[in-house]
């Protein structure tokens, strides 16, 4: 009779499936974004705004429209490039939390660590809800990670005749 697999952390494949959804999120905004690069963008926010009902007054929808005034094709293309990266980087994190590997849970503490900093200054300078919860979610993340890995570690080192939960 074959031995039953254990799966690893629950927090693992939970992690990996919000990173995934962003992945997917980070996908088509790419997609849209070099969709907009050579047509005109403010006069594509006056339409979605208009669509969607949008309070054309709102402070931040007047900031976009005057962004999307002044932005280049060329600067789109950029904006869209470096999206599409950082997806790629979102789906290589969520696969390998997902089939729970432990280099993949490396890459997202030094990932999601690295940005720690920009939001907190983010956080300090324009105080907003959001912005703290993504910051706590964030650093909750990478002290649940770290604290997973070394718990792994910890009953390597103990010599426990069990299956790893984590596979390197």
């Amino acid at each position: 009779m074959a031995a039953r697999r254990v799966h690893g952390p629950l927090g693992f494949r939970i992690i990996g499936g919000f990173k995934l959804v962003g992945c997917l999120l980070l996908f088509g905004l790419g997609i849209g974004v070099l969709n907009l690069a050579g047509k005109d963008v403010a006069a594509w926010l006056t339409w979605a705004i208009t669509t969607f009902r949008l309070d054309p007054h709102n402070q931040y929808i007047q900031q976009a429209i005057a962004w999307g005034s002044g932005v280049s094709a060329d600067r789109l293309k950029e904006i869209g490039v470096g999206t599409f990266f950082y997806a790629t980087l979102y789906l290589v994190e969520s696969l390998g939390l997902i089939f729970e590997r432990s280099w993949a849970a490396y890459l997202t503490i030094i990932a999601t660590a690295s940005l720690i900093p920009i939001e907190g200054y983010e956080v300090v300078h324009k105080v907003n809800m959001i912005k703290i919860l993504v910051l706590l979610v964030n650093v909750g993340v990478v002290v649940y990670l770290i604290w997973k890995l070394r718990q792994e570690r910890a009953s390597r080192k103990a010599g426990e005749d069990s299956e790893p939960l984590l596979v390197p």
